[in-house]
């Protein structure tokens, strides 16, 4: 039997619980409290994606692992806190609109800034990955062409890159998104149908980039791993059917 991978625990963690929670925020199934512990959940999930990602291109170094483990943890501290805090702050209010039932989420004092305020300081560590990615990209670029070697390596950085960048700017667009609830004209009235729109556009984004994009950094790598095992088959085939026609030829002319 074929044992899981950490990075495969870490793919079904971050997929399923993010679909989980996508389909709780859309039913509103459950409290305020375990969407936010679910959605820190799976950006805990992703961060380790994201590690495990920049661990490999740094060709495993351990002073780059230490780095970014403590910059993550400093991070995740810092927003757990933060949510602490907002949670403790946090009161529901029970609304009658046309009939229908909808609970309103209060907060109080300075923990209406600690939402936006968790989203600037993953920005922070979205955007430090990306350096870092790029960083090191543009430096294995460097040393291929001067070798005027490319072919695999090269590939697969830019593929890196390509899926680093997808994600990076989803995840600033959504953040700016969330961010953006502090302008007045967004917070003045939270019950109008365009602020609700608004805010329900935002959380779309979010559930497709904690379900899709998220995980999709685990399966790009593993789909160029698959797609050169399969093109590596085929040349070994052909290699092969060629090389059987050759002792054929060779054969009968000998004959």
């Amino acid at each position: 039997m074929q044992r899981w991978s950490m990075m495969t625990v870490v793919y079904l963690v971050a997929r399923y619980v993010a679909v989980g929670f996508s389909v709780i925020v859309i039913l509103r199934l459950t409290m305020y409290e375990a969407l936010e512990c679910m959605g820190d959940v799976v950006d805990i999930m992703l961060g380790v994606i994201m590690i495990a990602r920049l661990h490999a291109m740094y060709r495993r170094s351990r002073k780059v692992l230490i780095f970014l483990v403590v910059i993550f943890l400093a991070i995740r501290i810092a927003v757990a806190v933060m949510v602490a805090i907002q949670l403790m702050h946090a009161s529901g209010e029970e609304l009658v609109l046309s009939g229908n039932f909808l609970c309103i989420i209060n907060l109080a004092g300075d923990s209406l800034f600690m939402g936006p305020t968790t989203w600037i300081l993953g920005i922070v560590w979205e955007v430090l990955a990306l350096c870092l990615a790029v960083w090191i990209a543009v430096k294995h670029f460097r040393e291929l062409r001067q070798h005027s070697s490319g072919g695999i390596i090269g590939d697969c950085f830019m593929m890196l890159i390509q899926t680093h960048v997808n994600y990076f700017a989803s995840f600033v667009v959504i953040a700016c998104l969330y961010v953006a609830q502090l302008s007045p004209m967004l917070s003045a009235d939270e019950l109008s149908l365009d602020v609700q729109i608004y805010d329900g556009f935002a959380q779309i984004l979010y559930m497709v980039q904690l379900s899709v994009l998220g995980p999709r950094l685990i399966l790009s790598v593993r789909e160029y791993y698959a797609k050169l095992v399969a093109d590596s088959d085929t040349a070994t085939a052909m290699t092969s059917i060629v090389f059987q026609e050759c002792v054929h030829v060779e054969t009968s002319c000998s004959v």
